[in-house]
């Protein structure tokens, strides 16, 4: 084995680094040369899961994280960086294609799956066209097509970087499942207790919640120790010198109102990147330095093939953070948030590191959407107790109530973001220029959230079509739809009668926002839910002739959508959501959402099952919806432990 020119423990505490008696803050030694097509560094990607920046490094004293920290002296702390989606498959999509999962639909819902046209190449497909040996342990879970067996040279729990010929440089991933938000559904002891912990101030301060906070500490001190082993495993193979670290977590999270949500909490995360002496050229500042301007994981792609040389290709939407090809900073990152799992949601948001704006187009869904396998943490089941108990004061049950058009938060000032400042004049100027880079964002991207799951104009390339998917006029639609006011009534109406599919679903979402106020359109409304070519659009106009007062004959025709019978699962998925929020009149569908409730699909099941327990009224926080039994100390086995 190679003697390592750099000390263990140099390299695993982030002490003061040499090479050839030189600083380490000197300048680079020049590369030598390597075989094949000249050096090239190797990169290790050192991926967690669920991570808000509860890390030492990030100013977080309560956390002991030394791995990451050390990494942070000597390397780079970007203090702002987000992924795109605030739940694992959709910020994957992302870093794995260098796209925005919502322009190639339906990647951006949760536990989808998108088709990605074979000529837009994933990050790995480059690296080994380059003369790379990629190797990914163990986690997919990319949200379309793609086949990992076909882009990676290894992918499995026994992946790993040093079966690569010799010579040959590597790229290596390893996802960390130890802080997995399947890991909070039972206590973890260790250094942290409990009475130690901030309760942020939209959570109630209950032992419960409490107890969650105290064992994610403890879950992240146990994950920064497997870092650690995998840096260990990297110097003891003498690959430390060559290999640049990446250090990231998926996405936000997994605290109550954080991963799955479009709060700060839900993206904001860790990245860390480490250059080793020799290559620090290729580095975007000296060691030790945190970089304030926002990034995104739509720039890891793009970072990636930088490092070994390469541009950008046109598919991709990042830019380069780093190497030969770094990009011009980036003012803002932007995110979204559509069905997670079980549920529909419809939000976009961009934030500059210190401010965050939030559009939710869904405007009659509540904040806290109910996610059965999320609800399994006891965190979130005692929040919803209190705030069906009617004991939480309005900052901690604002998340339960129906959210405005748009939000925005100075996140300096109120780093919980409980107090919306969007009507605040000082912020005027601030909002206008926010709500202009969102929107120039979605178009350039192509954002394919207004397309109804399932209809045809979703896609890569069918939602390219300007015909099939007017993207500027429907904007201005549904922006006109989520003001919510009666004056809109004759345009949302004039909607319905439109040749475009997505154009007439907008019409009846907007006029299902006003209910009864829009009482003049039930007659056009209801002829579209009996003959719209459109099941997306019938759906929705169900929707909206139960709000408008006709609940049981809305309930009994959106039964026919939730039964099997060539019903694809997305319009299958939009009826039960459509019943979720009816109320008692739901009831006339009761024998179908039974009937679903005991299929193999989990999202339809998990729908069904708790739609089912709210209209029988046996439904408490505490209902195990996700799982037959509840999640507990006998079977923890949700996820494998990690591979060293």
């Amino acid at each position: 084995m190679t003697t390592p020119s750099l000390s263990r423990r140099a390299w695993l505490t982030g002490a003061a680094l040499t090479v050839g008696g030189a600083a380490a803050g000197a300048l680079p030694t020049p590369p030598r040369p390597g075989p094949g097509t000249g050096p090239r560094p190797n990169i290790l990607w050192l991926v967690s899961e669920d991570n808000n920046p509860y890390v030492g490094a990030y100013g977080d004293t309560l956390a002991h994280t030394p791995t990451i920290d050390a990494l942070a002296r000597k390397g780079v702390l970007y203090r702002n960086a987000y992924s795109t989606g605030p739940v694992c498959a959709i910020s994957r999509f992302a870093i794995l294609t260098g796209m925005y999962a919502e322009t190639c639909g339906p990647a951006q819902h949760m536990r989808a799956r998108a088709h990605l046209p074979a000529e837009l190449k994933t990050y790995p497909e480059y690296l080994r066209e380059a003369g790379y040996y990629c190797t990914n342990n163990a986690k997919t879970d990319y949200n379309c097509d793609v086949d990992p067996k076909r882009i990676w040279n290894e992918s499995s729990p026994r992946a790993q970087w040093y079966n690569r010929p010799e010579g040959t440089p590597f790229m290596a991933v390893y996802n960390h499942g130890t802080t997995h938000e399947s890991q909070l559904f039972w206590t973890t002891p260790g250094r942290v207790t409990p009475d130690m912990v901030r309760v942020p101030r939209y959570l109630p301060d209950s032992p419960a919640v409490r107890g969650d906070i105290a064992s994610y500490y403890n879950l992240m001190e146990k994950m920064d120790g497997q870092l650690a082993e995998r840096l260990r495993q990297i110097e003891e193979r003498g690959a430390a010198d060559d290999t640049i670290v990446f250090y990231y977590s998926d996405n936000g999270g997994v605290l109550p109102r954080s991963k799955h949500y479009s709060c700060d909490e839900g993206y904001r995360t860790c990245l860390v990147i480490y250059v080793p002496p020799k290559w620090r050229h290729l580095a975007p500042a000296a060691p030790g330095s945190v970089i304030d301007t926002p990034v995104s994981f739509i720039d890891l792609a793009p970072t990636l093939l930088s490092l070994v040389g390469q541009a950008t290709p046109d598919h991709m939407q990042g830019r380069a953070l780093m190497g030969a090809h770094a990009g011009r900073a980036e003012a803002y990152a932007f995110g979204g948030r559509d069905r997670m799992d079980e549920h529909y949601d419809f939000c976009r948001t961009v934030t500059d590191g210190r401010y965050r704006l939030i559009r939710n187009y869904l405007r009659d869904r509540p904040g806290a959407v109910h996610d059965a396998f999320a609800w399994q943490m006891k965190s979130y089941q005692d929040w919803e107790r209190r705030h069906l108990d009617g004991t939480l004061d309005a900052d901690r049950d604002r998340f339960f109530g129906l959210r405005p058009f748009e939000q925005f938060y100075d996140l300096h000032t109120d780093p919980d973001g409980v107090r919306d400042v969007i009507d605040d004049r000082r912020h005027a100027a601030r909002v206008a220029t926010m709500r202009r880079a969102l929107d120039a964002h979605m178009l350039r991207v192509n954002d394919n959230g207004f397309i109804p799951e399932g209809a045809a104009a979703e896609g890569y390339y069918p939602s390219r079509d300007s015909q099939a998917y007017p993207l500027a006029r429907v904007m201005t639609l549904a922006a006109l739809a989520a003001q919510r006011v009666p004056h809109n009534v004759p345009a949302l109406r004039t909607a319905l009668g439109d040749a475009n599919e997505i154009v007439r679903y907008w019409g009846a979402i907007g006029l299902r926002f006003l209910g009864k106020e829009a009482i003049a359109a039930l007659p056009a409304i209801r002829q579209v839910m009996v003959a719209d070519p459109s099941p997306h659009v019938r759906i929705a106009a169900a929707g909206c002739t139960a709000a408008m007062g006709e609940g049981e004959a809305a309930a009994h025709r959106l039964a026919t959508f939730v039964v099997a019978d060539a019903n694809a699962k997305p319009v299958r998925l939009q009826a039960l959501d459509t019943l979720t929020y009816l109320g008692p009149a739901a009831a006339a569908a009761l024998p179908q959402i039974r009937a679903a409730a005991t299929e193999a699909d989990s999202d339809i099941k998990v729908s069904a099952r708790y739609l089912a327990a709210r209209i029988d009224g046996s439904y408490t926080p505490a209902s195990p919806i996700f799982a037959a039994q509840p999640i507990g100390e006998g079977n923890k086995a949700i996820l494998p432990p990690p591979a060293l």
